[in-house]
């Protein structure tokens, strides 16, 4: 049936749009403090002591230093798109609704296993746009202040570039070929008839 193959690719898009708008609220980057954050954290607490603590609490404090320099490079904490990245956030969220709308209409107007003709048509766009994005934030993600903390890439963004990558693929899945066999065997027949004026009998 001619529109089996693109059903079966709206479909992966709508899956991959609904990935994309989930990965968003769900961890993008981890946290962890670099070695000069935590000689920054080391030199505060030391001021801080000196100034307005006594010599039990800077005895205490110096000898929380050793931990304080296992923390380098260990994650604290993560965040998520929606938490770091303010605008482009927005942006996914959006291009995923468009792209679930621009499939799942398609297959709910369809009769059957055929889908209108130029149904689901911008999501390859959506998709490509959406790619670009995730993997611009991925390959150049926001810069914390300073060089105190460092990023590291989470789940949430792997799963951000799947939903993308499959929103594209479902819109570059290969359409069915029986409709484009038909129409060969229709302009076949017609140049057989204008070339000897007989028409093959079926």
């Amino acid at each position: 049936m001619p529109g089996d193959r693109s059903r079966y690719g709206l479909t992966v898009s709508a899956l991959g749009a609904m990935l994309l708008a989930v990965s968003v609220f769900l961890p993008w980057y981890g946290l962890s403090f670099t070695a000069t954050g935590v000689a920054f954290v080391q030199q505060l607490t030391d001021h801080l002591a000196s100034q307005y603590g006594n010599a039990s609490l800077q005895a205490y404090i110096g000898a929380q230093h050793a931990g304080l320099s296992a923390l380098a490079g260990h994650e604290f904490t993560a965040v998520s798109a929606h938490q770091a990245l303010k605008n482009l956030n927005i942006v996914l969220l959006v291009l995923a609704t468009l792209a679930v709308l621009d499939a799942l209409i398609p297959l709910a107007s369809g009769a059957g296993s055929s889908v209108p003709a130029g149904g689901g048509a911008a999501v390859v766009l959506l998709g490509a746009l959406a790619t670009a994005c995730v993997v611009y934030r991925m390959l150049h993600p926001p810069t914390p202040a300073g060089e105190l903390v460092a990023l590291s890439l989470r789940e949430g963004a792997w799963l951000a570039l799947l939903g993308s990558l499959a929103i594209l693929a479902g819109g570059l899945w290969p359409r069915g070929h029986g409709a484009q066999e038909g129409a060969s065997e229709t302009n076949l027949d017609a140049a057989l008839s204008a070339l000897s004026g007989w028409t093959p009998q079926r």
